[in-house]
């Protein structure tokens, strides 16, 4: 028996999220993304009356502007979306456990041991559908298939607040005649590689020879032609301790040039705090940091390393942080910018071995520490309470890193 596979897909999400709180835009034309102010920044999404004309996820604001004069910027608010992508999960988790997500605003369900009580696959998307317009104010376009690819498919088919299901009988007449770039992980350069082999739809794409595809993407070539078959066969995860988001960082251009150690700790200081701080209001830890540097220069890398334990505690990722500067920075130029993220997230509830190299009973007063600190500057304010530290550098220290912050979803591969 074929399994019956649900991708709930929210519909313009940011921005319709965004639309519930600013009732006043309804029937205007909406994008989130980047300080229209400062003019800088992306599109992140747009409300589908922006997209018809011209507004497109990527397109920095000024063209935005221009494609759309009468469009509202409004600036991204994360930690909401965040909010109603785990309100969402709490509804598919009332119809089955198996759910993996596919960043914020999507997420694959295995529905199939829920039919003996639920119904068949389009009875329990249209009750998912029904619940999340109800309960939330949002809608969710929905593919339902016998496997991941073509319910993704499906759930791009038709858009907005709609369902589609491809099975064995009916997918190739609407599927196999939809561009080749509509699949997952055909991306522009795969596009145009397969186009100049004559490879235009899904349907030439699944009609191809193996081979030739191998000798040309290599591995990928396989995948996609698997893909296109409908030859998935990956399991839905079961809901567990992978987080719904690959990392949450925050990176910042200094009020001015970093000099030495101690400017670059501030500024590190500053960016845990802030990434911590939204791990732990989420539910997660995180079990890499990474960094990012921007010298006057402008030359630019990026260096990560794996924790012993997953951690939301901010002087260990302001550590860590430091670790990995010291270890790749030769103080060439003064520094520009700063990124730190915390990346390969899980739940906070996740059982860990004791370690006998790490102080438990410190590592749990840091935790309540930061708690406690947490709450006076959701009451207070962020500048209500900081570290003495801070105050080594007057200039540095006003920086409030927790204004902004980028969070990154998983992709399809992770698992």
């Amino acid at each position: 028996m074929d399994r019956v596979i649900i991708h709930s897909d929210a519909n313009c999400f940011y921005a319709s999220v965004e639309m519930l709180y600013h009732p006043e835009f309804a029937g205007k034309p909406l994008a989130v993304g980047g300080d229209p102010e400062a003019r800088h920044g992306i599109v992140l999404t747009a409300n589908y009356i922006a997209k018809k004309h011209g507004v497109k996820t990527g397109m920095a604001l000024w063209r935005a502007r221009q494609a759309c004069p009468d469009v509202i910027f409004v600036p991204p608010r994360m930690d909401l979306y965040l909010k109603f992508s785990s309100m969402l999960r709490e509804i598919y988790g009332e119809y089955t456990d198996k759910i993996e997500p596919y960043g914020c605003d999507e997420a694959w369900l295995d529905v199939s041991d829920s039919i003996s009580l639920k119904g068949d696959g389009r009875k329990i998307a249209d009750e998912i559908s029904a619940r999340v317009k109800k309960e939330l104010g949002i809608t969710v376009s929905e593919g339902i298939s016998w496997n991941k690819i073509y319910a993704k498919l499906g759930s791009d088919y038709k858009k907005p607040d709609a369902i589609t299901e491809f099975n064995r009988e009916n997918y190739k007449s609407p599927i196999w005649k939809l561009p080749a770039s509509d699949l997952l992980y055909v991306g522009r350069s795969t596009h145009r590689t397969l186009s100049k082999y004559g490879i235009h739809t899904i349907g030439d794409l699944a009609c191809t020879d193996p081979d030739f595809l191998l000798k040309t993407l290599g591995k990928m070539g396989l995948v996609i032609h698997s893909f296109a078959n409908g030859w998935d066969e990956s399991p839905v995860a079961t809901e567990g301790y992978s987080a719904p988001i690959k990392s949450i960082g925050n990176s910042t251009t200094t009020p001015r040039d970093l000099e030495n150690d101690l400017d670059v700790q501030i500024i590190f200081m500053a960016l845990a705090e802030s990434v911590s701080a939204r791990l732990r209001k989420h539910g997660f830890k995180c079990n890499t940091v990474a960094i990012s540097i921007r010298d006057n220069s402008l030359y630019h890398f990026s260096r990560q390393m794996h924790l012993r334990e997953p951690t939301d505690i901010t002087d260990e990722i302001m550590n860590a942080a430091m670790e990995l500067f010291r270890n790749n920075y030769d103080w060439s130029h003064p520094i520009r910018s700063l990124g730190v993220r915390g990346a390969d997230l899980v739940t906070a509830d996740i059982p860990v071995q004791m370690s006998l190299f790490m102080n438990e009973e410190k590592r749990a007063k840091q935790e309540k520490m930061d708690k406690a600190v947490d709450e006076i500057r959701r009451r207070f304010g962020y500048f209500s309470i900081q570290r003495a530290f801070m105050y080594q550098d007057k200039i540095l220290s006003k920086l409030d890193a927790q204004g902004s912050h980028t969070v990154h979803p998983v992709g399809y591969f992770a698992r």
